[in-house]
């Protein structure tokens, strides 16, 4: 935060956030993990279950040590990982031959809601403060919409924005006051991304959406803020699926106000930003951090 650190602190200390979506140390989700730790938060961590044994892995043999250095020489520690697969909302939703499923059997209840049961019993009454939603899947990703199937779109709408509003649903009754929710969506919901494609550019449209009408909802009925971050493209492993982001990168690089090429830190400080005191009077918005991409009506 360079010199801004030591006149407006951002101090989450006593605050507990959930950042859902964390399978590794590459991507937005462990970078806003990692920021929100700086500033004081306890932080835990839902991974997909299929994920969730290779996370747990690099965890355990520190092969991602280097990424969880913190400041002060410390190593980043989660106080909980999670396994949470947000296409389900309760047990019964769950098919049998998933529950079944090797990757899945002995994780409990990986739901939403068993998710949320599960801070409940593991913290206590109102356990959270912060819960950032940091999750999307388009199994017809590199597809284009025009070819993309109707399960293909609705599990990238399901995954990727419904999910949202089953985790206000179920979360916002566990926050304590001044809660704050956010999630991470991109420029494809307003603009035609060529390659982006499986319906993801609707689910971001209808994730910005629901970020508005949740906001309000949510707002009035548990005092919780929600808002989303458009943020510019970033060569995670999920967004390398896509076969595109490459090029993209390098669009954004020539045609982009600032030309320097993003950095999941500088998504990661407005998240944390977004999730203090400091962003009391900001909800039901979404915040642009790419760079000025977004307000181009044509490259150069």
């Amino acid at each position: 935060m360079g010199d801004m650190a030591a006149v407006i602190p951002i101090d989450l200390k006593g605050r507990r956030a959930f950042v859902a979506g964390v399978a590794d140390d590459g991507g937005f989700g462990f970078a806003i993990a990692k920021s929100l730790s700086e500033a004081g938060a306890s932080v835990c961590v839902g991974t997909w279950p299929p994920a969730l044994g290779i996370f747990e892995t690099l965890l355990r043999r520190g092969k991602i040590d280097e990424a969880r250095k913190m400041p002060d020489g410390s190593l980043l520690n989660f106080e909980r990982v999670y396994p949470i697969d947000a296409a389900y909302d309760t047990l019964d939703d769950v098919p049998e031959a998933v529950r079944e499923n090797k990757r899945y059997s002995g994780r409990g209840d990986f739901t939403i809601a068993g998710c949320a049961a599960q801070l409940l019993k593991d913290f206590g009454d109102k356990p959270l403060d912060i819960v950032v939603h940091s999750l999307a899947n388009g199994p017809e990703v590199h597809l284009d919409l025009l070819e993309t199937s109707r399960a293909g779109y609705l599990a990238a709408v399901s995954v990727s924005a419904y999910s949202m509003v089953s985790m206000v649903r179920r979360f916002a009754p566990l926050m304590r006051a001044g809660g704050s929710f956010l999630s991470l969506t991109y420029l494809a919901s307003e603009r035609v991304i060529p390659g982006y494609g499986g319906g993801m550019n609707s689910a971001k449209a209808a994730l910005e959406s629901d970020t508005r009408v949740l906001a309000f909802q949510a707002g009035r009925k548990y005092g919780v803020r929600i808002n989303t971050i458009s943020a510019g493209p970033y060569a995670s492993r999920a967004a390398s699926v896509t076969g595109i982001i490459d090029d993209v990168i390098e669009y954004y690089a020539k045609n982009a106000p600032l030309t320097e090429k993003l950095e999941p830190l500088e998504v990661a400080n407005v998240a944390t930003f977004l999730s203090s005191p400091l962003a009391s009077g900001i909800t039901g918005t979404t915040v642009f951090v790419d760079k000025g991409y977004h307000a181009m009506g044509k490259g150069l």
